[in-house]
């Protein structure tokens, strides 16, 4: 029997494939059926910074009645019903989460400042939930920012909250660092338990008839892998939080190769709400004939075959390589 189990955050997960941070989350019967599908763990969907402050400003509301400045204030907050579940709602989603499924279920925090986080932090703990994922969202608009002081508030945030809590804390990554192995090193220190890499923002459009910008949510691909997969296999031998990969990850080959490059899990989104959840059966299916196939006996043979350290010519993933790829091409004739 091949072995699939691993260990992630310091917690026993039966597989590899963690269901990540989606709407799906949001339902108690969804997640159930994630356990029973085959999933290792789930992270929750996220509670937002700015859901903490909504929820500490309708509170400050019924200490400030009358005051003039109150609603202007509010409306630079979102309103209250575009979110689907407040602070305390999340709560106790993670309680009832908790006593639904035997699997890990990780709490996951989405913002940037230290403010509310830590309290959260503390009551997501309490609550149950086995880790916690810090998903850090920031964009550096201002030109008076720089990317010491970016980089110095993200592991400003670990270091706060891992003095506070005793659950294990995760760190989701954006890739728009200009430095970002010395920052995974940076935030190794600050305590991360594990890093993941990486975040998707979605991006703006612009409607050329109406001249308004529009919010699209396009779904991964697995061409979006390869990215993870160059910084997971660069990074693996060299740090001592563990890594994984979210985003790209659709079909038991993407699992196979995130393994090979280091990382102690994957992660996946798309491809659940694309094929349900269901697919995570189909998914662990092949990845059992992929590994029969190939002689393997348990998934932690695989880890790190592949990584920087492991590879015949380490250059493949440097700049040695990039004159070299860029020559490979050949342009075909135009018919």
């Amino acid at each position: 029997m091949i072995d699939l189990s691993t260990n992630y955050l310091g917690l026993n997960l039966r597989s590899p494939i963690v269901a990540s941070s989606s709407p799906l989350c949001r339902s108690i019967d969804s997640i159930v059926q994630m356990e029973q599908a085959g999933a290792g763990a789930v992270v929750l969907h996220s509670l937002f910074e700015e859901q903490i402050m909504l929820d500490s400003f309708w509170f400050d509301s019924f200490l400030n009645q009358g005051s003039d400045s109150f609603p202007e204030a509010m409306g630079y907050f979102p309103d209250q019903q575009s979110y689907q579940i407040d602070p305390k709602g999340y709560l106790t989603h993670i309680e009832e989460a908790r006593k639904a499924v035997k699997m890990p279920v990780i709490g996951s925090l989405n913002g940037v400042s230290t403010g509310g986080w830590i309290k959260y932090a503390r009551e997501i703990e309490s609550a149950g939930a086995d880790a916690l994922e810090l998903n850090i969202y920031f964009l550096a608009t201002s030109i008076q920012t720089t990317a010491q002081e970016v980089e110095q508030s993200y592991c400003e945030l670990v270091r706060d909250i891992k003095q506070q809590v005793r659950i294990p804390v995760a760190v989701k990554l954006s890739p728009h660092f200009t430095a970002i192995a010395n920052l995974c090193r940076q935030l190794d220190l600050a305590g991360a338990d594990a890093l993941v890499l990486f975040n998707r923002f979605y991006q703006p459009d612009f409607d050329l008839e109406t001249r308004e910008v529009v919010q699209n949510l396009n779904l991964s691909t697995s061409d979006e892998l390869r990215m993870r997969l160059h910084w997971v296999a660069l990074l693996s031998p060299y740090l001592r939080p563990q890594l994984a990969i979210t985003g790209g990850v659709h079909t038991a080959e993407d699992v196979v190769k995130g393994i090979m490059a280091g990382a102690q899990v994957v992660m996946m989104t798309s491809a659940l709400l694309k094929r349900g959840i269901e697919y995570l059966e189909l998914l662990e299916s092949d990845l059992l004939t992929w590994l029969e196939a190939h002689q393997y006996q348990s998934i932690n043979e695989l880890r790190g075959a592949m990584n920087s350290a492991s590879v015949s010519d380490p250059s493949a993933f440097t700049r040695a390589n990039y004159l070299k790829v860029l020559s490979s091409y050949s342009l075909k004739p135009v018919a």
